[in-house]
């Protein structure tokens, strides 16, 4: 056993005896917690503004604690950058992410870094470097534990604006996808049967107000998790009187976080983060199914751009729907993610435990998968063509206005029961002789009730079908021009508000 301590680890004091080699890269988390560079440099500024406040640190000290953090991420790229300058162009700007780092770089800085830790032991020892040993005053009033959870936050928080931003920008294009279709008619499906004709921007604003539910799920978890953990040492609070409302105002944070134990151990933002997620998920994968199913030559609804597809290596005529796969796919991710974090947290004691470390990966993935369905949605979706007439056609067979017809005999004072029968009785006929109800004559329709009068086949065209759902939330033409302006609306007002921020 060695008696040398190990004076590069943040807590080898204790230790004697060296980690053992395989299990010292295993553990590291320094691979992927590498991501939280701006973050980790962001709250360690915070941190050090309490230092100054408390006494720890000098105005002088703060400056210069303050101007070294500032230098470690350029210091760490410019590192980086030199050994992928020999790359190409393509290699060297590949998978950036507004909501990550650069994920090349990110690599570099691990293979040029095989002594650091994580995140934290990192700018420890870059500060280290830059500044001397007035980098290891930093660490006064602080542990890991509330670094990684302010961090983690700092993370989460940035993802969430990011999706905000994209949905946005994707529930524009639906919106104007929606008013170019205008008075356009597809059939609408109960059970996958053809069921009433509706507006193809009646559908499409469905997925508008799914979306609209996603980003007030994104929103109000960002609302919650806004509270700052820094101050909260490694379970029980900082031992100095720190002012964590320093840290909390750096951060744009609400407020500290208002219990130590919870503050270290929470991770409920990151999972309400990759549940909304999911949900979200969801509706993309079932928008893709949709559309996948409509470009099939069965259903011939629609043409799938060829910029957002590909052929088939084997069959020359294969034009296949890799985007909407590939969404519906990817969502899995989504699913996974929320999934690993439930069961990574549902049975741990209170406070941190290392296995929390396993909570990040699930976080970073859902939030690049997220990203990357994001960035494409809104093109995919302006470049989409319907072809309406094969809609519209199909809109008008199949007794899709069958409903309607019950409906006109309702205002006749026929009760809703008898009229379904009464028309039902009319379906069997014209399925009999091969016709749709309105081809039917006015003697053959008389002989199901005395009820039916000339004035049934005006109440069964197909405008006049959509136009019977004339509610709030209906496919009535008037109710469909109204839900269009209310999204636009709301589009307005998010996008004003935004720019407020």
């Amino acid at each position: 056993m060695s008696e040398q301590q190990q004076p590069a680890k943040m807590w080898s004091g204790r230790f004697r005896e060296p980690l053992d080699p395989t299990f010292e890269q295993w553990q590291r988390s320094f691979p992927f917690d590498v991501r939280l560079l701006p973050q980790e440099i962001a709250a360690s500024s915070a941190h050090a503004k309490m230092l100054a406040a408390a006494g720890v640190l000098t105005p002088d000290e703060l400056t210069k604690m303050i101007h070294g953090l500032e230098q470690v991420l350029p210091s760490a790229t410019d590192q980086a950058e030199k050994l992928i300058e020999p790359f190409s162009d393509h290699a060297k700007n590949a998978l950036h992410s507004k909501v990550g780092f650069n994920i090349p770089l990110n690599e570099m800085i691990v293979a040029l870094n095989p002594d650091a830790e994580d995140i934290h032991h990192f700018v420890e020892l870059q500060l280290t470097k830059i500044i001397g040993g007035l980098a290891l005053k930093l660490h006064t009033g602080r542990s890991r534990n509330e670094q990684i959870a302010t961090n983690m936050r700092l993370f989460v928080r940035g993802a969430i604006d990011s999706a905000l931003e994209d949905l946005l920008s994707w529930r524009k294009a639906l919106i104007d996808l929606a008013a170019a279709a205008g008075e356009a008619v597809m059939p609408s499906y109960t059970h996958l049967q053809r069921a009433e004709p509706v507006l193809v921007a009646h559908w499409l604003l469905a997925y508008v107000s799914m979306l609209e539910r996603d980003s007030s799920r994104l929103a109000d978890c960002r609302k919650r998790m806004n509270l700052c953990p820094l101050g909260s040492g490694a379970v029980a609070g900082a031992t100095l009187a720190l002012d964590r409302t320093i840290a909390a105002k750096a951060l744009d944070f609400d407020a500290p976080t208002p219990n130590s134990m919870d503050a270290t151990s929470d991770r409920d933002f990151a999972l309400e983060f990759t549940q909304a997620l999911s949900t979200l998920g969801i509706h993309i994968s079932r928008f893709a199914e949709e559309l996948t199913l409509y470009s099939t030559a069965e259903f011939g609804f629609l043409d799938l751009p060829e910029a957002f597809s590909t052929g088939s290596s084997a069959m020359p005529q294969k034009k296949n729907p890799d985007l909407t796969e590939l969404i519906r796919g990817k969502s899995a991710r989504l699913l996974g993610a929320a999934v690993t974090l439930s069961t990574l947290i549902k049975g741990l004691p209170l406070a941190y435990n290392k296995d929390l470390q396993e909570g990040q990966e699930p976080v970073f993935d859902a939030a690049d998968t997220i990203d990357g369905i994001l960035k494409v949605m809104p093109s995919f979706t302006r470049a989409l063509r319907f072809r309406f007439d094969k809609m519209r056609t199909a809109s008008q067979t199949g007794y899709l206005n069958a409903m309607a017809a019950a409906t006109y005999l309702t205002e006749k004072a026929v009760p809703f029961r008898k009229a379904h029968e009464k028309i039902g009785n009319a379906v069997r006929l014209g399925l009999e002789t091969g016709r749709e109800l309105q081809e039917l004559t006015l003697d053959e329709l008389r002989a199901f009730g005395p009820e039916f009068g000339e004035d049934f086949f005006a109440a069964i065209t197909l405008e006049a079908t959509l136009d019977c759902h004339d509610v709030i939330g209906g496919t009535a033409r008037t109710r469909v021009r109204a839900a269009l302006e209310d999204a636009r609306r709301k589009i307005a007002a998010e996008t004003e508000s935004n720019l407020r921020k």
